[in-house]
């Protein structure tokens, strides 16, 4: 029915995580719903980001398991991956899932056209390409959620060969021997720890003083050291000033240093919100700068009937989960119900690395700048027997607590964790900040054992003022 202006409750711009979750969660409200994706619906976490990355990583942690293999008394010889292989069970979970969301959309009731939607004046949204080009919808309410893309550097030109984005390397049937990580953030670290451990040489360049910025120093400095032993060149501090490409490979020029020769570059330096044509005349949405879109703390643009969430707002962490609470709390406001923003202070964070790191809250330098005295508590995975157990014992639990008068731990103000399967093991943590809990009260809990999170119940113990095993 193109240029037919058809009405709903709310409209949503954009299917990936944000998008879907609004689409879902108005949906089961009993809202009329229209949603317009320009490509699949699940977006660049399904398709391209979250859930293909982390078939890749575990395939990796099956390598590795493999190859160690022998000290478990299990003869495993001439290990070897078929990347291709592992491609393809990707493209197949990423299928199953992508099925499933779409018939659950359609379960719901949720109108869903294809192609790239602009908002335009009186909250109407235009398909302008795409199988359903020429439709207009309109809203009582719209949602943006056009998500986010890859950026890159200049003169780093994406050729999807030799130089590669996230998107273009999850596409990829073999790896190349030698790579160079540009970037030693949380997707750069997991990428550089999964080609790592699938045999590529792998050095990562990152401009800033140490890899992982934003997590507690600690922990990055575990992943650090982890890197270093399985082979992983860490460079930080670098000015990157150009590269050299030829058939296969490319060398990278270093300001100071030594240039470095690769098979491939893989760019992993953030990403930048999708706005570009996003918005026609008189929508009285703000946007920054920087390309994102300015909301409140209840999703609210400038426009009071425009909401936006996910990748695309400015000010928050680009993560998955966040786009799914965001989209409740628009979705909660719209309705009139009683709504608690997203506190971005205490979201979790989960970085798929090996050894992994997740961590909500405060760290201890961010606390103190905030004002906190603190009491710290942290106890390693050595002593931990199921993390002996498994052979993985690389690893450490942290907890921040602001310091009451008489000097022992109060208010539980973060969590941060790195070792073995420690994305798993951060509910309890997450609980604890979030609810604020004290160390005595979130100490109190029981932990089994053997377990991993034999480690976080620790720590606790010991910030509550007298540990079994730490002091």
């Amino acid at each position: 029915m193109a240029n037919e202006v058809q009405q709903f409750d709310v409209v949503v711009v954009g299917g990936g995580p944000g998008g879907y979750a609004a689409a879902l969660y108005a949906a089961a409200a009993g809202l009329s719903v229209a949603l317009v994706e320009r490509d699949k619906v699940g977006g660049t976490c399904l398709h391209r980001g979250c859930v293909p990355a982390k078939e890749f990583l575990e395939t990796a942690h099956v390598r590795r398991t493999v190859e160690h293999a022998a000290e478990f008394g299990i003869s495993a010889q001439g290990v070897a991956v078929d990347f291709a292989v592992s491609q393809n069970r990707k493209n197949e979970i990423v299928e199953r899932l992508f099925k499933g969301l779409s018939g659950l959309l359609k379960g719901r009731k949720v109108t869903t056209f294809s192609g790239t939607g602009r908002l335009d004046a009186d909250l109407t949204v235009t398909v302008v390409d795409g199988d359903d080009a020429g439709v207009v919808a309109k809203g009582t309410n719209v949602i943006i959620a056009s998500g986010s893309v890859p950026r890159t550097l200049p003169g780093f030109e994406v050729d999807g060969a030799i130089v590669v984005t996230s998107d273009e390397f999850l596409n990829l049937t073999s790896l190349p021997s030698s790579a160079a990580v540009i970037g030693g953030g949380a997707i750069g670290c997991e990428f550089a720890s999964m080609l790592a451990d699938m045999g590529t040489s792998v050095t990562i360049l990152e401009a800033l003083p140490s890899i992982l910025t934003g997590c507690d120093t600690e922990v990055a400095s575990v992943v650090q050291r982890s890197f270093k032993k399985r082979g992983i060149d860490v460079r930080t501090g670098v000015n990157i000033t150009g590269h050299s490409p030829k058939k296969g490979s490319t060398t990278i020029a270093l300001e100071g240093a030594d240039d470095l020769k690769v098979d491939m570059v893989v760019m992993s330096v953030g990403r930048r919100p999708r706005t570009e044509d996003l918005f026609g005349e008189g929508t009285s949405v703000e946007v920054n700068d920087r390309g994102f879109v300015v909301a409140d703390s209840y999703q609210r643009t400038a426009n009071a009937n425009v909401f936006a969430v996910g990748d695309v707002v400015a000010n928050t962490p680009q993560l998955a989960h966040v786009g799914f609470a965001e989209a409740i709390v628009a979705i909660k406001t719209i309705l009139g119900e009683a709504v608690v923003p997203v506190d971005y202070d205490r979201v979790p964070w989960a970085i798929y690395s090996n050894p992994e790191v997740a961590f909500c809250g405060l760290t201890e330098a961010g606390a103190k700048e905030k004002g906190y005295e603190v009491v710290v508590k942290k106890d390693p995975f050595g002593g931990n027997s199921r993390a002996q157990i498994i052979g993985d014992t690389d690893g450490v639990v942290k907890i921040v607590a602001e310091k009451r008068a008489d000097g022992t731990a109060g208010q539980i103000l973060g969590v941060h964790m790195a070792g073995p399967w420690v994305t798993e093991q951060l509910g309890a943590g997450y609980f604890a900040v979030n609810w604020e809990a004290t160390a005595e009260e979130a100490a109190a809990l029981i932990q089994p054992h053997p377990s991993l999170s034999e480690t976080f119940g620790e720590t606790l113990l010991a910030l509550a003022g007298r540990g079994l095993h730490i002091g």
